[in-house]
This record gives structure tokens, C-alpha cells and sequence, in this order.
């Protein structure tokens, strides 16, 4: 499935496609407010889609509100350290604002809480590094090998490349010259925040740590960095990645409800957020 194009919409940018079915408005410029809201909208209807998401700061959201947005997930100090971080959607299908396994995703946030506090076997003494440009088509091989498909074109060495040059650090798990496991950091250095994302791990090497040990590698290099808040954007029926953000001292934020298309279908995603202590 191809992924959704990414372009911006006067000085914003924004992801839209029929892959992930919305229109989702990635970084706003305040310059753009108020006239986006009625752009992304006519964007949605024009092409059929049903969901607007939108990610905004606290100074934004009353004229998303005022078009019907909902509040879905609240980040504290995601903005600069200063005020909180929206996501908010607005579905012109009331039937994709009800979550499909509600009784599997209330688990799942039941069991993160209750494991928080408990450490995982640690079965690999594997090193963590810092990939580099010479790593993409690792990369993009590892991905496409995990991922039957993705919101974003990972599988695709040149995106690879051209996200290590902007915003985006990946880190990895080498076993026997092979890249085992991967993750990254996709860094909003306006914001002074990071996305931890992009995590996956080759089936013959899960059960062994990868992602908790990438997180907690990625969560070290950040305090080094002049950044506030980390948060990460988790499949919401995954006890694994669930788990191991309870275990890394992120707080669960709220869930996008049928927001992101991941191998082949219209999942509901949990938000989870960290203050950097020494901020």
C-alpha cells in the first residue's frame, strides 16, 4: 500500500492520503490560524476521507474546537517546555470514532500499568549504536521485512536518508552484521520535543529486550539534547510496546481512536509522554 503524501499546506505541513484515510495536520504555523481548520476540512470532504487529526499547542486548540474537534490526547509542556501538546480529531464518520477492540485496548493500558514498576529479562548483551547514512538500506530492508505496511515510507532507503538529514536519529542492534532491531528519535527542535518511534524488531531476535533497551539508549542521548518532553505514538493492542513505555516512566496520555493504518489496517494508537528531569 502506498504510503499518504506528505506536503505542506501554506507554511504547515500535513500528511493526506486514502492509506491512512485523514487528513492529519503534522506541524502547524500559527501564521496559517485561523483559515487551516476550513483548509484541512475541505481537504477531507474533497477527497472522501474520514478522520482530521490534527496536532496542535494549547494557544491553537479553540479554533479546532470551534470546528468540532475533540480533544483525544493532552501532552503536558509539550511546547517548549511551556504549554501542553494536542491531538485532536474530528471524524466525518461517526463510525470510526468507536474504537474495534475496546475490551483488548483496556487491557493491554491494565497490564502496562501493573508491569511499570518491573523490569524485563534481559536475554542479549547486544550494544546499542547510533545508525548512520550508511545504515539506510539496512534500514529500509528491516522495515520492510516487519511491516507489511507503515504510515510512513520506511521501506524506502532515500526517505531514510533524507530523515537523517532534517530531524531524525535511528538507533540499532547489530547481531553478526545484521541489523536486528531498530528505533528512532524524530526530534522537533521548535517544540523542544522528540517522538520515540519507529520501533521494530526482526521475529527470530523478539523476546530479548530490543525495544526496551533502544528506548532507554534514545532516552539517554535526549537529555543531552536541548529538549523537554519525549512522547511516543503506540499501537494501542500491543501489550509489548505498551509495556515498555510504562516500564520507561511514560505516562499514558489518551488514544487516538482508528487513527493510523499499520499492516493492512486502521488502528487505534496510545499516547504516552515523559518529562526530561533534568529540565
Amino acid at each position: 500500500m502506498q504510503p499518504d503524501e506528505i506536503i505542506h499546506f501554506d507554511k504547515s505541513i500535513i500528511q493526506h492520503g486514502p492509506a491512512n484515510d485523514r487528513v492529519y495536520l503534522m506541524k502547524l504555523d500559527p501564521a496559517d490560524l485561523p483559515e487551516i481548520t476550513n483548509d484541512i476540512y475541505n481537504l477531507a470532504k474533497q477527497n472522501g476521507y474520514t478522520k482530521l487529526f490534527a496536532k496542535v499547542p494549547a494557544q491553537a486548540i479553540s479554533h479546532f474546537a470551534a470546528l468540532g474537534f475533540v480533544n483525544e490526547a493532552r501532552v503536558p509542556f509539550m511546547h517548549k517546555g511551556e504549554s501542553a501538546g494536542y491531538f485532536m480529531s474530528k471524524y466525518l464518520d461517526q463510525s470510526r470514532a468507536i474504537p474495534q477492540n475496546l475490551e483488548r485496548i483496556s487491557k493491554v493500558l491494565e497490564l502496562a500499568d501493573q508491569k511499570a514498576d518491573t523490569q524485563p529479562k534481559q536475554t542479549s548483551n547486544s550494544e546499542i549504536i547510533r545508525l548512520s547514512l550508511e545504515n539506510a538500506d539496512d534500514l529500509a530492508a528491516l522495515y520492510g521485512e516487519v511491516f507489511e505496511s507503515y504510515p510512513f515510507p520506511v521501506n524506502d532507503p532515500a526517505f531514510i536518508r533524507k530523515s537523517m538529514l532534517s530531524n531524525t536519529t535511528f538507533f540499532g542492534i547489530m547481531t553478526d552484521d545484521r541489523l536486528m532491531a531498530a528505533a528512532s528519535m524524530e526530534i522537533d527542535a521548535e517544540w523542544q520535543c522528540s517522538e520515540m518511534t519507529d520501533f521494530a524488531t526482526l521475529p527470530e531476535y523478539r523476546g530479548k529486550g530490543a525495544a526496551g533497551k533502544l528506548l532507554l539508549a534514545m532516552d539517554h542521548a535526549a537529555e543531552a539534547l536541548p529538549l523537554n518532553t519525549l512522547f511516543t505514538i503506540a499501537r494501542a493492542e500491543s501489550f509489548g510496546m505498551n509495556i515498555v513505555f510504562a516500564r520507561a516512566g511514560y505516562t499514558f496520555c489518551g488514544t487516538l481512536h482508528n487513527n493510523t493504518q499499520i499492516a493492512g489496517k486502521l488502528e487505534s494508537m496510545n499516547v504516552w509522554h515523559k518529562q526530561i528531569i533534568s529540565r
